[in-house]
């Protein structure tokens, strides 16, 4: 039982590794942008490079699963991680951080097909949507926290008149023009520390449900034939495509239209989309037991447009609480749209959760094209491109018909029950 809940908390921690190395990019992609005097058209190549591995890596991940299983797959996404953000570390060029993103993105993938199926075995199947959660919480913390880290970072890194031992290190190791690197030191060394963890640990033997198994044969032809796979695909790919578009792109917003310095309130405004993102996920929870998770879905969605267009189109003072406020917002829609597609089909749901991962990809495709729009029409109107994926999103909630709907309470006493 100790070592169990030992495993469950070790997954919470590589739950918060994953974010904190996934969700760094949008406060600092104005300072890449500077330091590498890039145009906005190709500062959207970098969260491409992360997030296409996610499409490359996804599937094939599940096939090295089955065939390694879970503590070498593990030890080789960290490894990866590691080896990705030292190199970005030791040679900060833009053509680097585009190989650096891509290798750490294909960790990261890993790392995903690893842990829900090892944390529904170690903390015991009963505990599984408690666990899950918990789970959430931990990456949504690590996604709030890792922009304050940038922060800090940045404005003590070869400026602080009393540098501590970590601030003395990176002063001897990070250029002086370039102090945002000192964050893949950083992430170099958890990643590392992450290596000898799972390389020392010895984990629970993981015996994959028939719906966690990812066959690339039979089943891919059965479900490429049902058109509720391709749809929910897309609305995997939207969902992740707006998350990133709002997240890489709005602390470079706020420079470009309210000069806000994107080291210190930029990257508070990310971090509080983040936390807000998180905080919603437990309200969505309480709201998935009263109504329908289709109009859940709408109202969110709703509610993210107009927060969204508030930003975009608002004063200082409205963007600053209208950007954070759309990650609320966005808080349900991945749980809703992927627990809709899983009851829209009933056969190969191993498979089928491999096919929607693959719509992660829409991470570096969304903030890609909001960057080439930019060159075109400027960053606001590039923005407005989230409306196609937020309408798609909104369309979810009409359209959906699963063939089991979410369970909802009758009277108040069954909420807590």
């Amino acid at each position: 039982m100790k070592s169990n809940t030992f495993i469950v908390i070790l997954i919470f921690i590589i739950f918060f590794v994953i974010s904190f190395l996934s969700n760094i990019l949008g406060p600092i992609i104005p300072d890449i942008v500077d330091s590498f005097d890039l145009s906005i058209g190709l500062a959207g190549f970098l969260p491409f490079a992360f997030f296409v591995a996610y499409g490359v890596a996804s599937i094939p991940s599940g096939i090295l699963v089955e065939k390694y299983r879970e503590k070498k797959v593990l030890f080789w996404a960290f490894l990866l991680a590691f080896g990705g953000a030292l190199l970005f570390a030791l040679i900060p060029t833009f053509t680097v951080a585009l190989v650096s993103l891509f290798i750490i993105g294909i960790g990261m993938a890993m790392l995903q097909v690893v842990i829900n199926p090892l944390l529904r075995v170690a903390g015991g199947e009963a505990n599984f949507a408690f666990n899950s959660v918990m789970a959430q919480l931990f990456f949504g913390g690590a996604s709030f926290l890792s922009p304050m880290l940038y922060s800090y970072l940045v404005l003590n890194v070869h400026s602080s008149a009393v540098p501590n031992a970590l601030i003395s290190t990176l002063n001897g190791i990070v250029p002086a023009e370039l102090k945002w690197v000192s964050l893949y030191w950083v992430f170099a060394v958890v990643a590392l520390l992450m290596v000898l963890i799972v390389w020392l640990v010895k984990f629970p033997e993981v015996e994959l449900k028939e719906d966690e198994k990812i066959d690339t044969d039979n089943a891919f032809k059965d479900l490429l034939k049902n058109r509720y796979v391709f749809l929910f695909f897309i609305g995997i790919f939207c969902y992740v495509g707006t998350e990133q578009g709002i997240a890489n792109w709005t602390s470079k917003f706020l420079q470009t239209y309210h000069n806000i310095d994107p080291a210190t309130e930029g990257a508070s405004v990310i971090s509080y989309f983040w936390g807000l993102l998180t905080i919603g996920c437990i309200l969505g929870l309480i709201l998935l037991k009263i109504f329908d998770s289709r109009r859940v879905l709408i109202l969110f969605t709703v509610g993210a447009i107009v927060s969204v267009l508030a930003g975009l189109f608002g004063s200082v003072e409205v963007a600053l609480y209208a950007f954070p406020l759309s990650g609320f917002c966005a808080s349900v829609m991945w749980s809703i749209i992927v627990s809709l597609a899983l009851n829209s089909v009933p056969y190969h749901h191993g498979t089928f959760s491999g096919i929607l991962c693959s719509g992660i990809a829409g991470g570096a495709i969304v903030p890609l094209i909001i960057g080439g729009l930019a060159e075109l029409v400027g960053l606001r109107l590039a923005m407005l491109f989230l409306m196609v994926t937020l309408g798609y999103i909104l369309s979810i909630g009409l359209w959906a018909k699963p063939l089991v709907t979410n369970a909802t309470i009758k009277n108040w006493k069954e909420l807590f029950a």
